[in-house]
C-alpha cells in the first residue's frame, strides 16, 4: 500500500491548557482524541498521594459540556435515563447514565439542574470519548422536546483533596458553603465560573467549568497556592480505582447493565417498580426485571484485593479456586494510599459475596483475591 493511500490518524486535538501541561514538564499521551497529560515529573504515585493528603487540579477539557434548555428539558432527559430528573431541585446534582435499547450503558454523566424551570438550563458533563456520540444521541431522542446546546468553548477543571476548599475559597470567597453535589456561579481569580463541589477521587474537591479563554489564568492562579499541585490521568485513574468508582470503556459500557454493574444506588425508587414514574427509560422491562430479581443477573461487579502483592491488571481472567472461569477484571492496579492491589471486575453472581475467595490468572499462575466491599478507600465527600 502506498503511503499516500494509508490511513493517517486524525491529527489530536489539544485542551486550552497544553502549554501550561507542556511547560510543567507533562508526559502527553492520546486520550479520547486529544493530547492529554498523564503525568508531571512529580509521577503518578506522588500525584495520587498528594491529591489525597492536599490538594490536586486536573486538566478535564476533553470531557464534553451541554445544556439543556426549555420547559419540557427534565422530562425529555428523564426519558433517556432511569434516573430522577424532575425532581432534583434547583442547585444539585446528580449522577445519570443514559441507556440503549438493551439497557446497556451508552455513558456515564453528571447533570446539574441550574434552575431550568424558570428559564434556565440543565447543565450536563459526558466523557471526553463519548461525546460527540453522547451529543448526537441526545439531540436525535428528544431535540424536538428542548435544545441541545453543546459548549466547546468551555474548559473543565478538577481540584480535589482534603484541602481543595483551603486553596479555592481564598481566590473564590463563599465556596465552603457548598455541599457534596451542590454548585454555582463564582468568581474565581477574576474569571467566572460556573462550580460543583464534587469530583471523581472519592475526596472532597470541586469542578469547575470556564471558558476557554481563561482556562489558562484560572489554572495558574490555582497552581499559585501552596496546597495545590499538578496531577495527570494516570493518578486520576488510581484515585477514582481506590474510590470505587467505574470507568466508561473498562468497567461499564454498552454490554452491561446499571445492575450487573452494581449502580444500583443510581436508579432512585421512583423509577423503579411501584415508583411514580416507573420505568419509561430504554431497557426498562430488563433492568426493572434485574432489580426485582437479582437471581436473574448472570454477572455482578464487585471489588477485589490481592492476598499478595502482585498487581492484577485489566482483562486479567478470574477463576474459582477449582480452576473454573467465573469473570474478568476491568480494571486493576497497586493502590497507592492502600499499598495493595486492587481491582474491580465482573464474576458470576454465586461469586459475589463480600469475602469470596477467586484467582486472578496472571500470566498463568493463580494469584489469589477476596471479593471486597468498595470503596477501597474511604471516602470524604463533604455533606456539611
Amino acid at each position: 500500500m502506498s503511503l499516500e493511500s494509508s490511513a493517517t490518524p486524525a491529527p489530536l486535538l489539544k485542551t486550552p491548557l497544553n502549554d501550561l501541561h507542556v511547560e510543567l514538564g507533562a508526559r502527553m499521551v492520546p486520550f479520547a482524541g486529544y493530547s492529554m497529560p498523564v503525568q508531571y515529573p512529580a509521577g503518578l504515585m506522588a500525584e495520587h498521594l498528594h491529591t489525597r493528603s492536599a490538594a490536586g487540579l486536573f486538566d478535564v477539557s476533553h470531557m464534553g459540556q451541554l445544556r439543556l434548555v426549555g420547559p419540557d428539558a427534565a422530562a425529555a432527559f428523564e426519558s433517556l435515563m432511569p434516573v430522577d430528573v424532575i425532581d432534583l431541585a434547583p442547585g444539585r446534582q446528580r449522577y445519570g447514565l443514559l441507556l440503549n435499547d438493551e439497557g446497556g450503558i451508552i455513558d456515564d454523566l453528571m447533570f446539574f439542574n441550574r434552575d431550568h424551570a424558570n428559564g434556565g438550563d440543565i447543565f450536563v458533563i459526558v466523557n471526553g470519548a463519548c461525546k460527540a456520540g453522547d451529543i448526537a444521541h441526545i439531540q436525535a431522542k428528544i431535540g424536538q422536546r428542548c435544545e441541545v446546546i453543546p459548549m466547546p468553548e468551555m474548559a473543565l477543571l478538577a481540584l480535589q483533596g482534603p484541602q481543595a476548599v483551603t486553596a479555592l475559597q481564598r481566590l473564590a470567597p463563599g465556596v465552603e458553603q457548598l455541599v457534596f453535589m451542590t454548585g454555582g456561579r463564582f468568581t474565581v481569580a477574576g474569571c467566572d465560573c460556573f462550580l460543583t463541589r464534587s469530583g471523581y477521587t472519592g475526596e472532597d474537591g470541586f469542578e469547575i467549568s470556564v471558558d476557554a479563554s481563561q482556562a489558562d489564568a484560572l489554572a495558574r492562579a490555582l497552581l499559585a497556592q501552596p496546597e495545590v499541585k499538578p496531577v495527570g490521568l494516570g493518578a486520576r485513574n488510581s484515585l477514582r480505582l481506590e474510590a470505587g468508582l467505574c470507568l466508561y470503556g473498562n468497567d461499564i459500557d454498552t454490554t452491561t447493565t446499571p445492575v450487573e454493574a452494581s449502580l444500583n444506588w443510581a436508579i432512585q425508587k421512583v423509577r423503579r417498580t411501584g415508583g411514580a414514574r416507573a420505568g419509561g427509560f430504554p431497557g426498562a422491562d430488563k433492568i426493572l426485571a434485574q432489580l426485582d430479581n437479582p437471581a436473574s443477573l448472570t454477572r455482578k461487579r464487585v471489588g477485589l484485593k490481592a492476598l499478595e502483592r502482585i498487581p492484577v491488571r485489566d482483562h486479567t481472567a478470574l477463576h474459582g479456586t477449582d480452576g473454573t472461569p467465573i469473570g474478568e477484571v476491568t480494571s486493576g492496579l497497586l493502590g497507592p494510599t492502600i499499598n495493595q492491589p486492587v481491582a474491580m471486575g465482573y464474576v458470576q453472581p454465586e461469586f459475589a459475596a463480600i469475602g469470596t475467595r477467586v484467582n486472578a490468572m496472571v500470566r498463568g499462575k493463580p494469584v489469589p483475591m477476596e471479593v471486597t466491599a468498595m470503596p477501597f478507600v474511604p471516602t470524604r465527600y463533604h455533606r456539611g
